[in-house]
């Protein structure tokens, strides 16, 4: 049976003082028992919630990972500087990076490898925009980035790693996929890695992530092939964050 994640991307929100107090806020209402349960914050607080969650079962983790080791890349900040913060996870390809950043398939997959290099688990972020759902191309978009990091790191990479279903056009909108809808990608991508590992399939997480919330998050959990969640907005409130936390 596969751990369910749960997630917060808290993208470039807050300050100093508000990150503290809702890391706090997130690890008072964690049981010692509680398992899979992380945050990605701001690259500038990491080092405070490092020390925040050394004795938690909360996990720590980047928006973004360079995808070179090292060198003359002004700006980026590499997968070894992200463990020596702490870092457990690094989301890689988010839909935010693609769109406004030009972070294209080939960049993903080796920002995925500099992650896995320093013993990051890389959360790799796929999914269509409104206008190729409309277009009827949803699978080849996730198919296309997923085979990308495939043919980069090869099959077996995905042993250590964990998706995320993040149909753009339901990120901020308000909007959220049915649970039908999204559990119908989620089984399509398992269907595509199964084809090459049947145990690699089995055992992969796959994450939501548009719009859950407390409200829907039990329906959309309760899908056989829905693993966790990557939660935008509501894991900015420490009562929505946990809420959506215990549906699982």
């Amino acid at each position: 049976m596969r751990q369910p994640l749960i997630m917060g991307n808290w993208k470039m929100n807050g300050s100093l003082e508000s990150a503290q107090s809702l890391c706090s806020a997130i690890m008072e209402g964690l049981n010692a028992d509680d398992m899979g349960v992380a945050v990605c914050a701001p690259y500038v607080y990491l080092s405070t919630l490092q020390v925040l969650t050394s004795s938690s079962t909360l996990s720590v983790g980047a928006q973004n990972v360079a995808d070179q080791a090292s060198g003359a890349y002004t700006g980026e900040i590499s997968a070894t500087m992200l463990k020596e913060m702490g870092c457990a996870y690094a989301l890689v390809g988010h839909s935010e990076r693609r769109s406004y950043y030009g972070d294209t398939d080939e960049t993903v997959a080796d920002r995925f490898c500099e992650a896995q290099k320093e013993g990051i688990i890389p959360v790799l972020c796929i999914g269509e925009t409104l206008a190729e759902r409309e277009a009827n191309e949803t699978f080849n978009v996730v198919n296309r980035q997923l085979d990308a990091v495939i043919e980069k790191a090869g099959i077996g990479a995905l042993e250590n790693a964990v998706i995320a279903y993040e149909p753009v056009w339901a990120i901020g909108t308000g909007v959220t996929a049915s649970d039908e809808q999204a559990q119908e990608v989620h089984k399509a991508i398992r269907a595509r890695i199964a084809a090459k590992n049947t145990v690699i399939a089995d055992k992969i997480q796959i994450l939501y992530g548009g719009s859950m919330k407390p409200a829907n998050a039990k329906g959309l959990l309760a899908m056989a092939d829905i693993d966790g969640g990557l939660i935008g907005g509501a894991s900015l409130d420490a009562t929505s964050f946990l809420e959506i936390y215990r549906s699982i």
